[in-house]
């Protein structure tokens, strides 16, 4: 039976699936298959919070394929010698994927294309990931962009694609092996103890419409307060292709139609944090060294210290500063956190401890469901001052002014660090007068910030000198 093949990676859903969507057109049966990696025991980019999440998704995904005469096809290791040799094994005539945003599934991309032409295969990729791909997105020079304000006001600018039809059947072919669907041992972890979110399609549909109904109409209002249930939530989904981003916006569309006042005006704001994404997609796309080095060249090579016991605190949530180990526990607890507190802890470790940013990054990425490269890099080099339109070297946030601003009755601190439930919210504003600890149990601060303030501003002054 004529037959191709759909490559599924970070797409694993079957409604509004760029790549799925042509795979069934062509007439043909359609296998779908995921290849697992085989690495084992640790990894830079991830941990067993995604790998969990991603075992949840798959079997999820199985279960919706059933529905359109579908069956994923498990296999494992390289994934362009996977590929095709199942494509040997069905006589496959194409294989198709969405595209990677991140440099390491692009190269994958290029040795899989090269071999489907010395095999005689047709390699169809397509755009899926984004509203717009990262050459769309240019200035008047036909250079890439490097700041945020200019770039939005691009892309808004432009018509944005509509959602996709899911295929009605796939008709995959009988016979075909697979390995059976994983779990978090196949890469030698154990099961997560956090408190993640359900896994699959049916599950981001609903927390999409959730969020579309109610979160992003009082956004700007609410979204950075942490104790809030105030943000979206939908970012693993994302990351996962759980959700497309054409249906989210086509509905954030319609609800944009409808609104007025500060409702509008918080559905606009909720709009550019996609566009931010897709600025980090683009940023990572134009200058993959962002991985490697600091993305504004001023400050390559700062001298960063050796991470110590205060990281090890700091990835514990035990640094003595309350907002900051509230976040740094709340991402151990649930692979979440809140965003205002990424770049309260993030600053921290770049301005307090002087740690480099990688290894803050390469944490963040092990512990996070919704890890996505681009934007946690990008977040990453903001943060430390580093990075494509950052935050000033110089605007250092104070973690007791910060706590005063978003967490002024200590709702989040108090939900996450249990130990100082019972201590006035006043007392997480500012350093202990004392020198003792604001309750039995917690620490003191690591380190005095102003002192540590100092001391950045006076590094940065000296690098870049």
């Amino acid at each position: 039976m004529p037959c191709v093949i759909h490559w599924f990676r970070r797409d694993l859903r079957i409604a509004d699936n760029t790549a799925l969507y042509h795979a069934s057109s062509t007439g043909k049966s359609v296998i779908p298959v995921y290849v697992l990696s085989d690495w084992k025991n640790a990894h830079h980019w991830t941990g067993a919070n995604r790998q969990h999440f991603l075992c949840g998704c798959l079997d999820s995904l199985s279960k919706n394929l059933s529905t359109v005469d579908g069956r994923l096809i498990m296999r494992e290791g390289d994934a362009v010698d996977a590929l095709l040799t199942l494509a040997g094994e069905a006589g496959a005539s194409a294989i198709y994927f969405n595209r990677d945003p991140d440099p390491f599934g692009k190269i994958v991309e290029e040795r899989l294309s090269e071999r489907c032409r010395e095999s005689g295969i047709e390699c169809h990729g397509y755009d899926d990931i984004a509203l717009h791909n990262p050459t769309e997105i240019y200035t008047q020079s036909e250079k890439p962009y490097k700041v945020f304000t200019p770039y939005s006001r691009n892309w808004l600018s432009k018509d944005k694609p509509s959602p996709l039809p899911k295929p009605s059947s796939l008709n995959t072919p009988s016979g075909i092996k697979s390995l059976d669907l994983p779990d978090v041992s196949r890469w030698g972890l154990e099961k997560p103890s956090a408190d993640l979110p359900e896994p699959g399609e049916r599950a981001a549909r609903e927390r999409m419409k959730n969020a579309v109904s109610n979160i992003i109409h009082r956004y700007d209002a609410l979204r950075d307060i942490p104790s809030e249930e105030a943000t979206s939530r939908i970012s693993q989904d994302l990351r996962y292709g759980l959700i497309s981003i054409r249906t989210l916006y086509a509905k954030i569309a319609e609800q944009h139609r409808e609104a007025r006042g500060s409702s509008r005006d918080s559905i606009d704001i909720y709009i550019k944090e996609l566009a931010w994404r897709e600025f980090y997609f683009a940023i990572l796309h134009h200058f993959p060294h962002v991985l490697d080095h600091e993305f504004n060249q001023d400050w390559k090579g700062l001298p960063w210290e050796e991470p110590g016991e205060n990281f090890e605190k700091w990835k514990k949530g035990e640094t003595g500063f309350p907002i900051v180990d509230a976040g740094m526990r709340q991402l151990l607890k649930t692979g979440f956190m809140h965003n205002r507190v990424r770049m309260i802890t993030a600053m921290f470790l770049t301005k307090d401890l002087h740690i480099d940013w990688k290894l803050g990054e390469s944490h963040f990425m092990q512990h996070l469901t919704d890890g996505e490269i681009a934007s946690n890099n990008g977040g990453w080099q903001w943060s430390a001052g580093t990075g494509a339109d950052a935050a000033p070297y110089f605007r250092i946030q104070n973690p007791w002014s910060q706590t005063a601003r978003y967490d002024p009755q200590g709702k989040y601190i108090k939900r996450w660090i249990p130990e100082l439930k019972d201590v006035p919210p006043k007392k997480f504003q500012a350093p202990p007068e004392d020198d003792k600890p604001i309750a039995e149990g917690y620490p003191l601060p690591c380190v005095n910030h102003k002192d540590e303030r100092e001391k950045t501003l006076a590094i940065f002054k000296r690098h870049r000198g």
